[in-house]
């Protein structure tokens, strides 16, 4: 399969939402016809150094992540880059697509300065897990997460 990555384009904002629809553990949360505030989350995450990645293949939106870059106050203020929203549209799985994204999004951590790229999984995800593990991510924290809206 020939893949294309590169960041979003305007464009390709709604054939992503429906990635993180179909995949979401918390359905009813992405709203599909608010596509320009989407968008502004990219321009957000360009402006600070990250991007919104997509996979194609022929032409179409296959995959997804969201590489966001940080400065930690640790590490001597070093920079840091989170891996977030990895989806894979299901019927693409287990065809090295997740792998191409995820190596796209180390590259892109890297090329910004980068000393570590970290991300998060839900607990119920045992297959992302392998995969992480499978490209060398260390299972090495627990994550917590607090609402803060109702």
């Amino acid at each position: 399969m020939e893949l294309t990555l590169r960041g979003i384009e305007r464009g390709e904002v709604a054939a992503a939402v429906a990635l993180i629809s179909e995949g979401t553990l918390s359905p009813g949360v992405e709203d599909e016809r608010r596509l320009d505030e989407y968008w502004d989350a990219v321009i957000e995450t360009r402006r600070r150094g990250g991007d919104v990645v997509v996979a194609l293949s022929n032409g179409v939106v296959i995959a997804m992540c969201q590489v966001i870059v940080f400065r930690h106050f640790q590490h001597t203020g070093g920079w840091c880059g989170e891996i977030e929203s990895v989806y894979v549209r299901s019927d693409q799985r287990s065809r090295g697509v997740g792998t191409a994204l995820v190596t796209y999004a180390e590259g892109l951590a890297r090329e910004r300065g980068c000393y570590r790229v970290q991300l998060t999984s839900r607990n119920e995800r045992l297959d992302a897990h392998r995969f992480y593990r499978s490209n060398g991510y260390d299972q090495c924290a627990q994550g917590f997460k607090k609402p803060l809206l109702d």
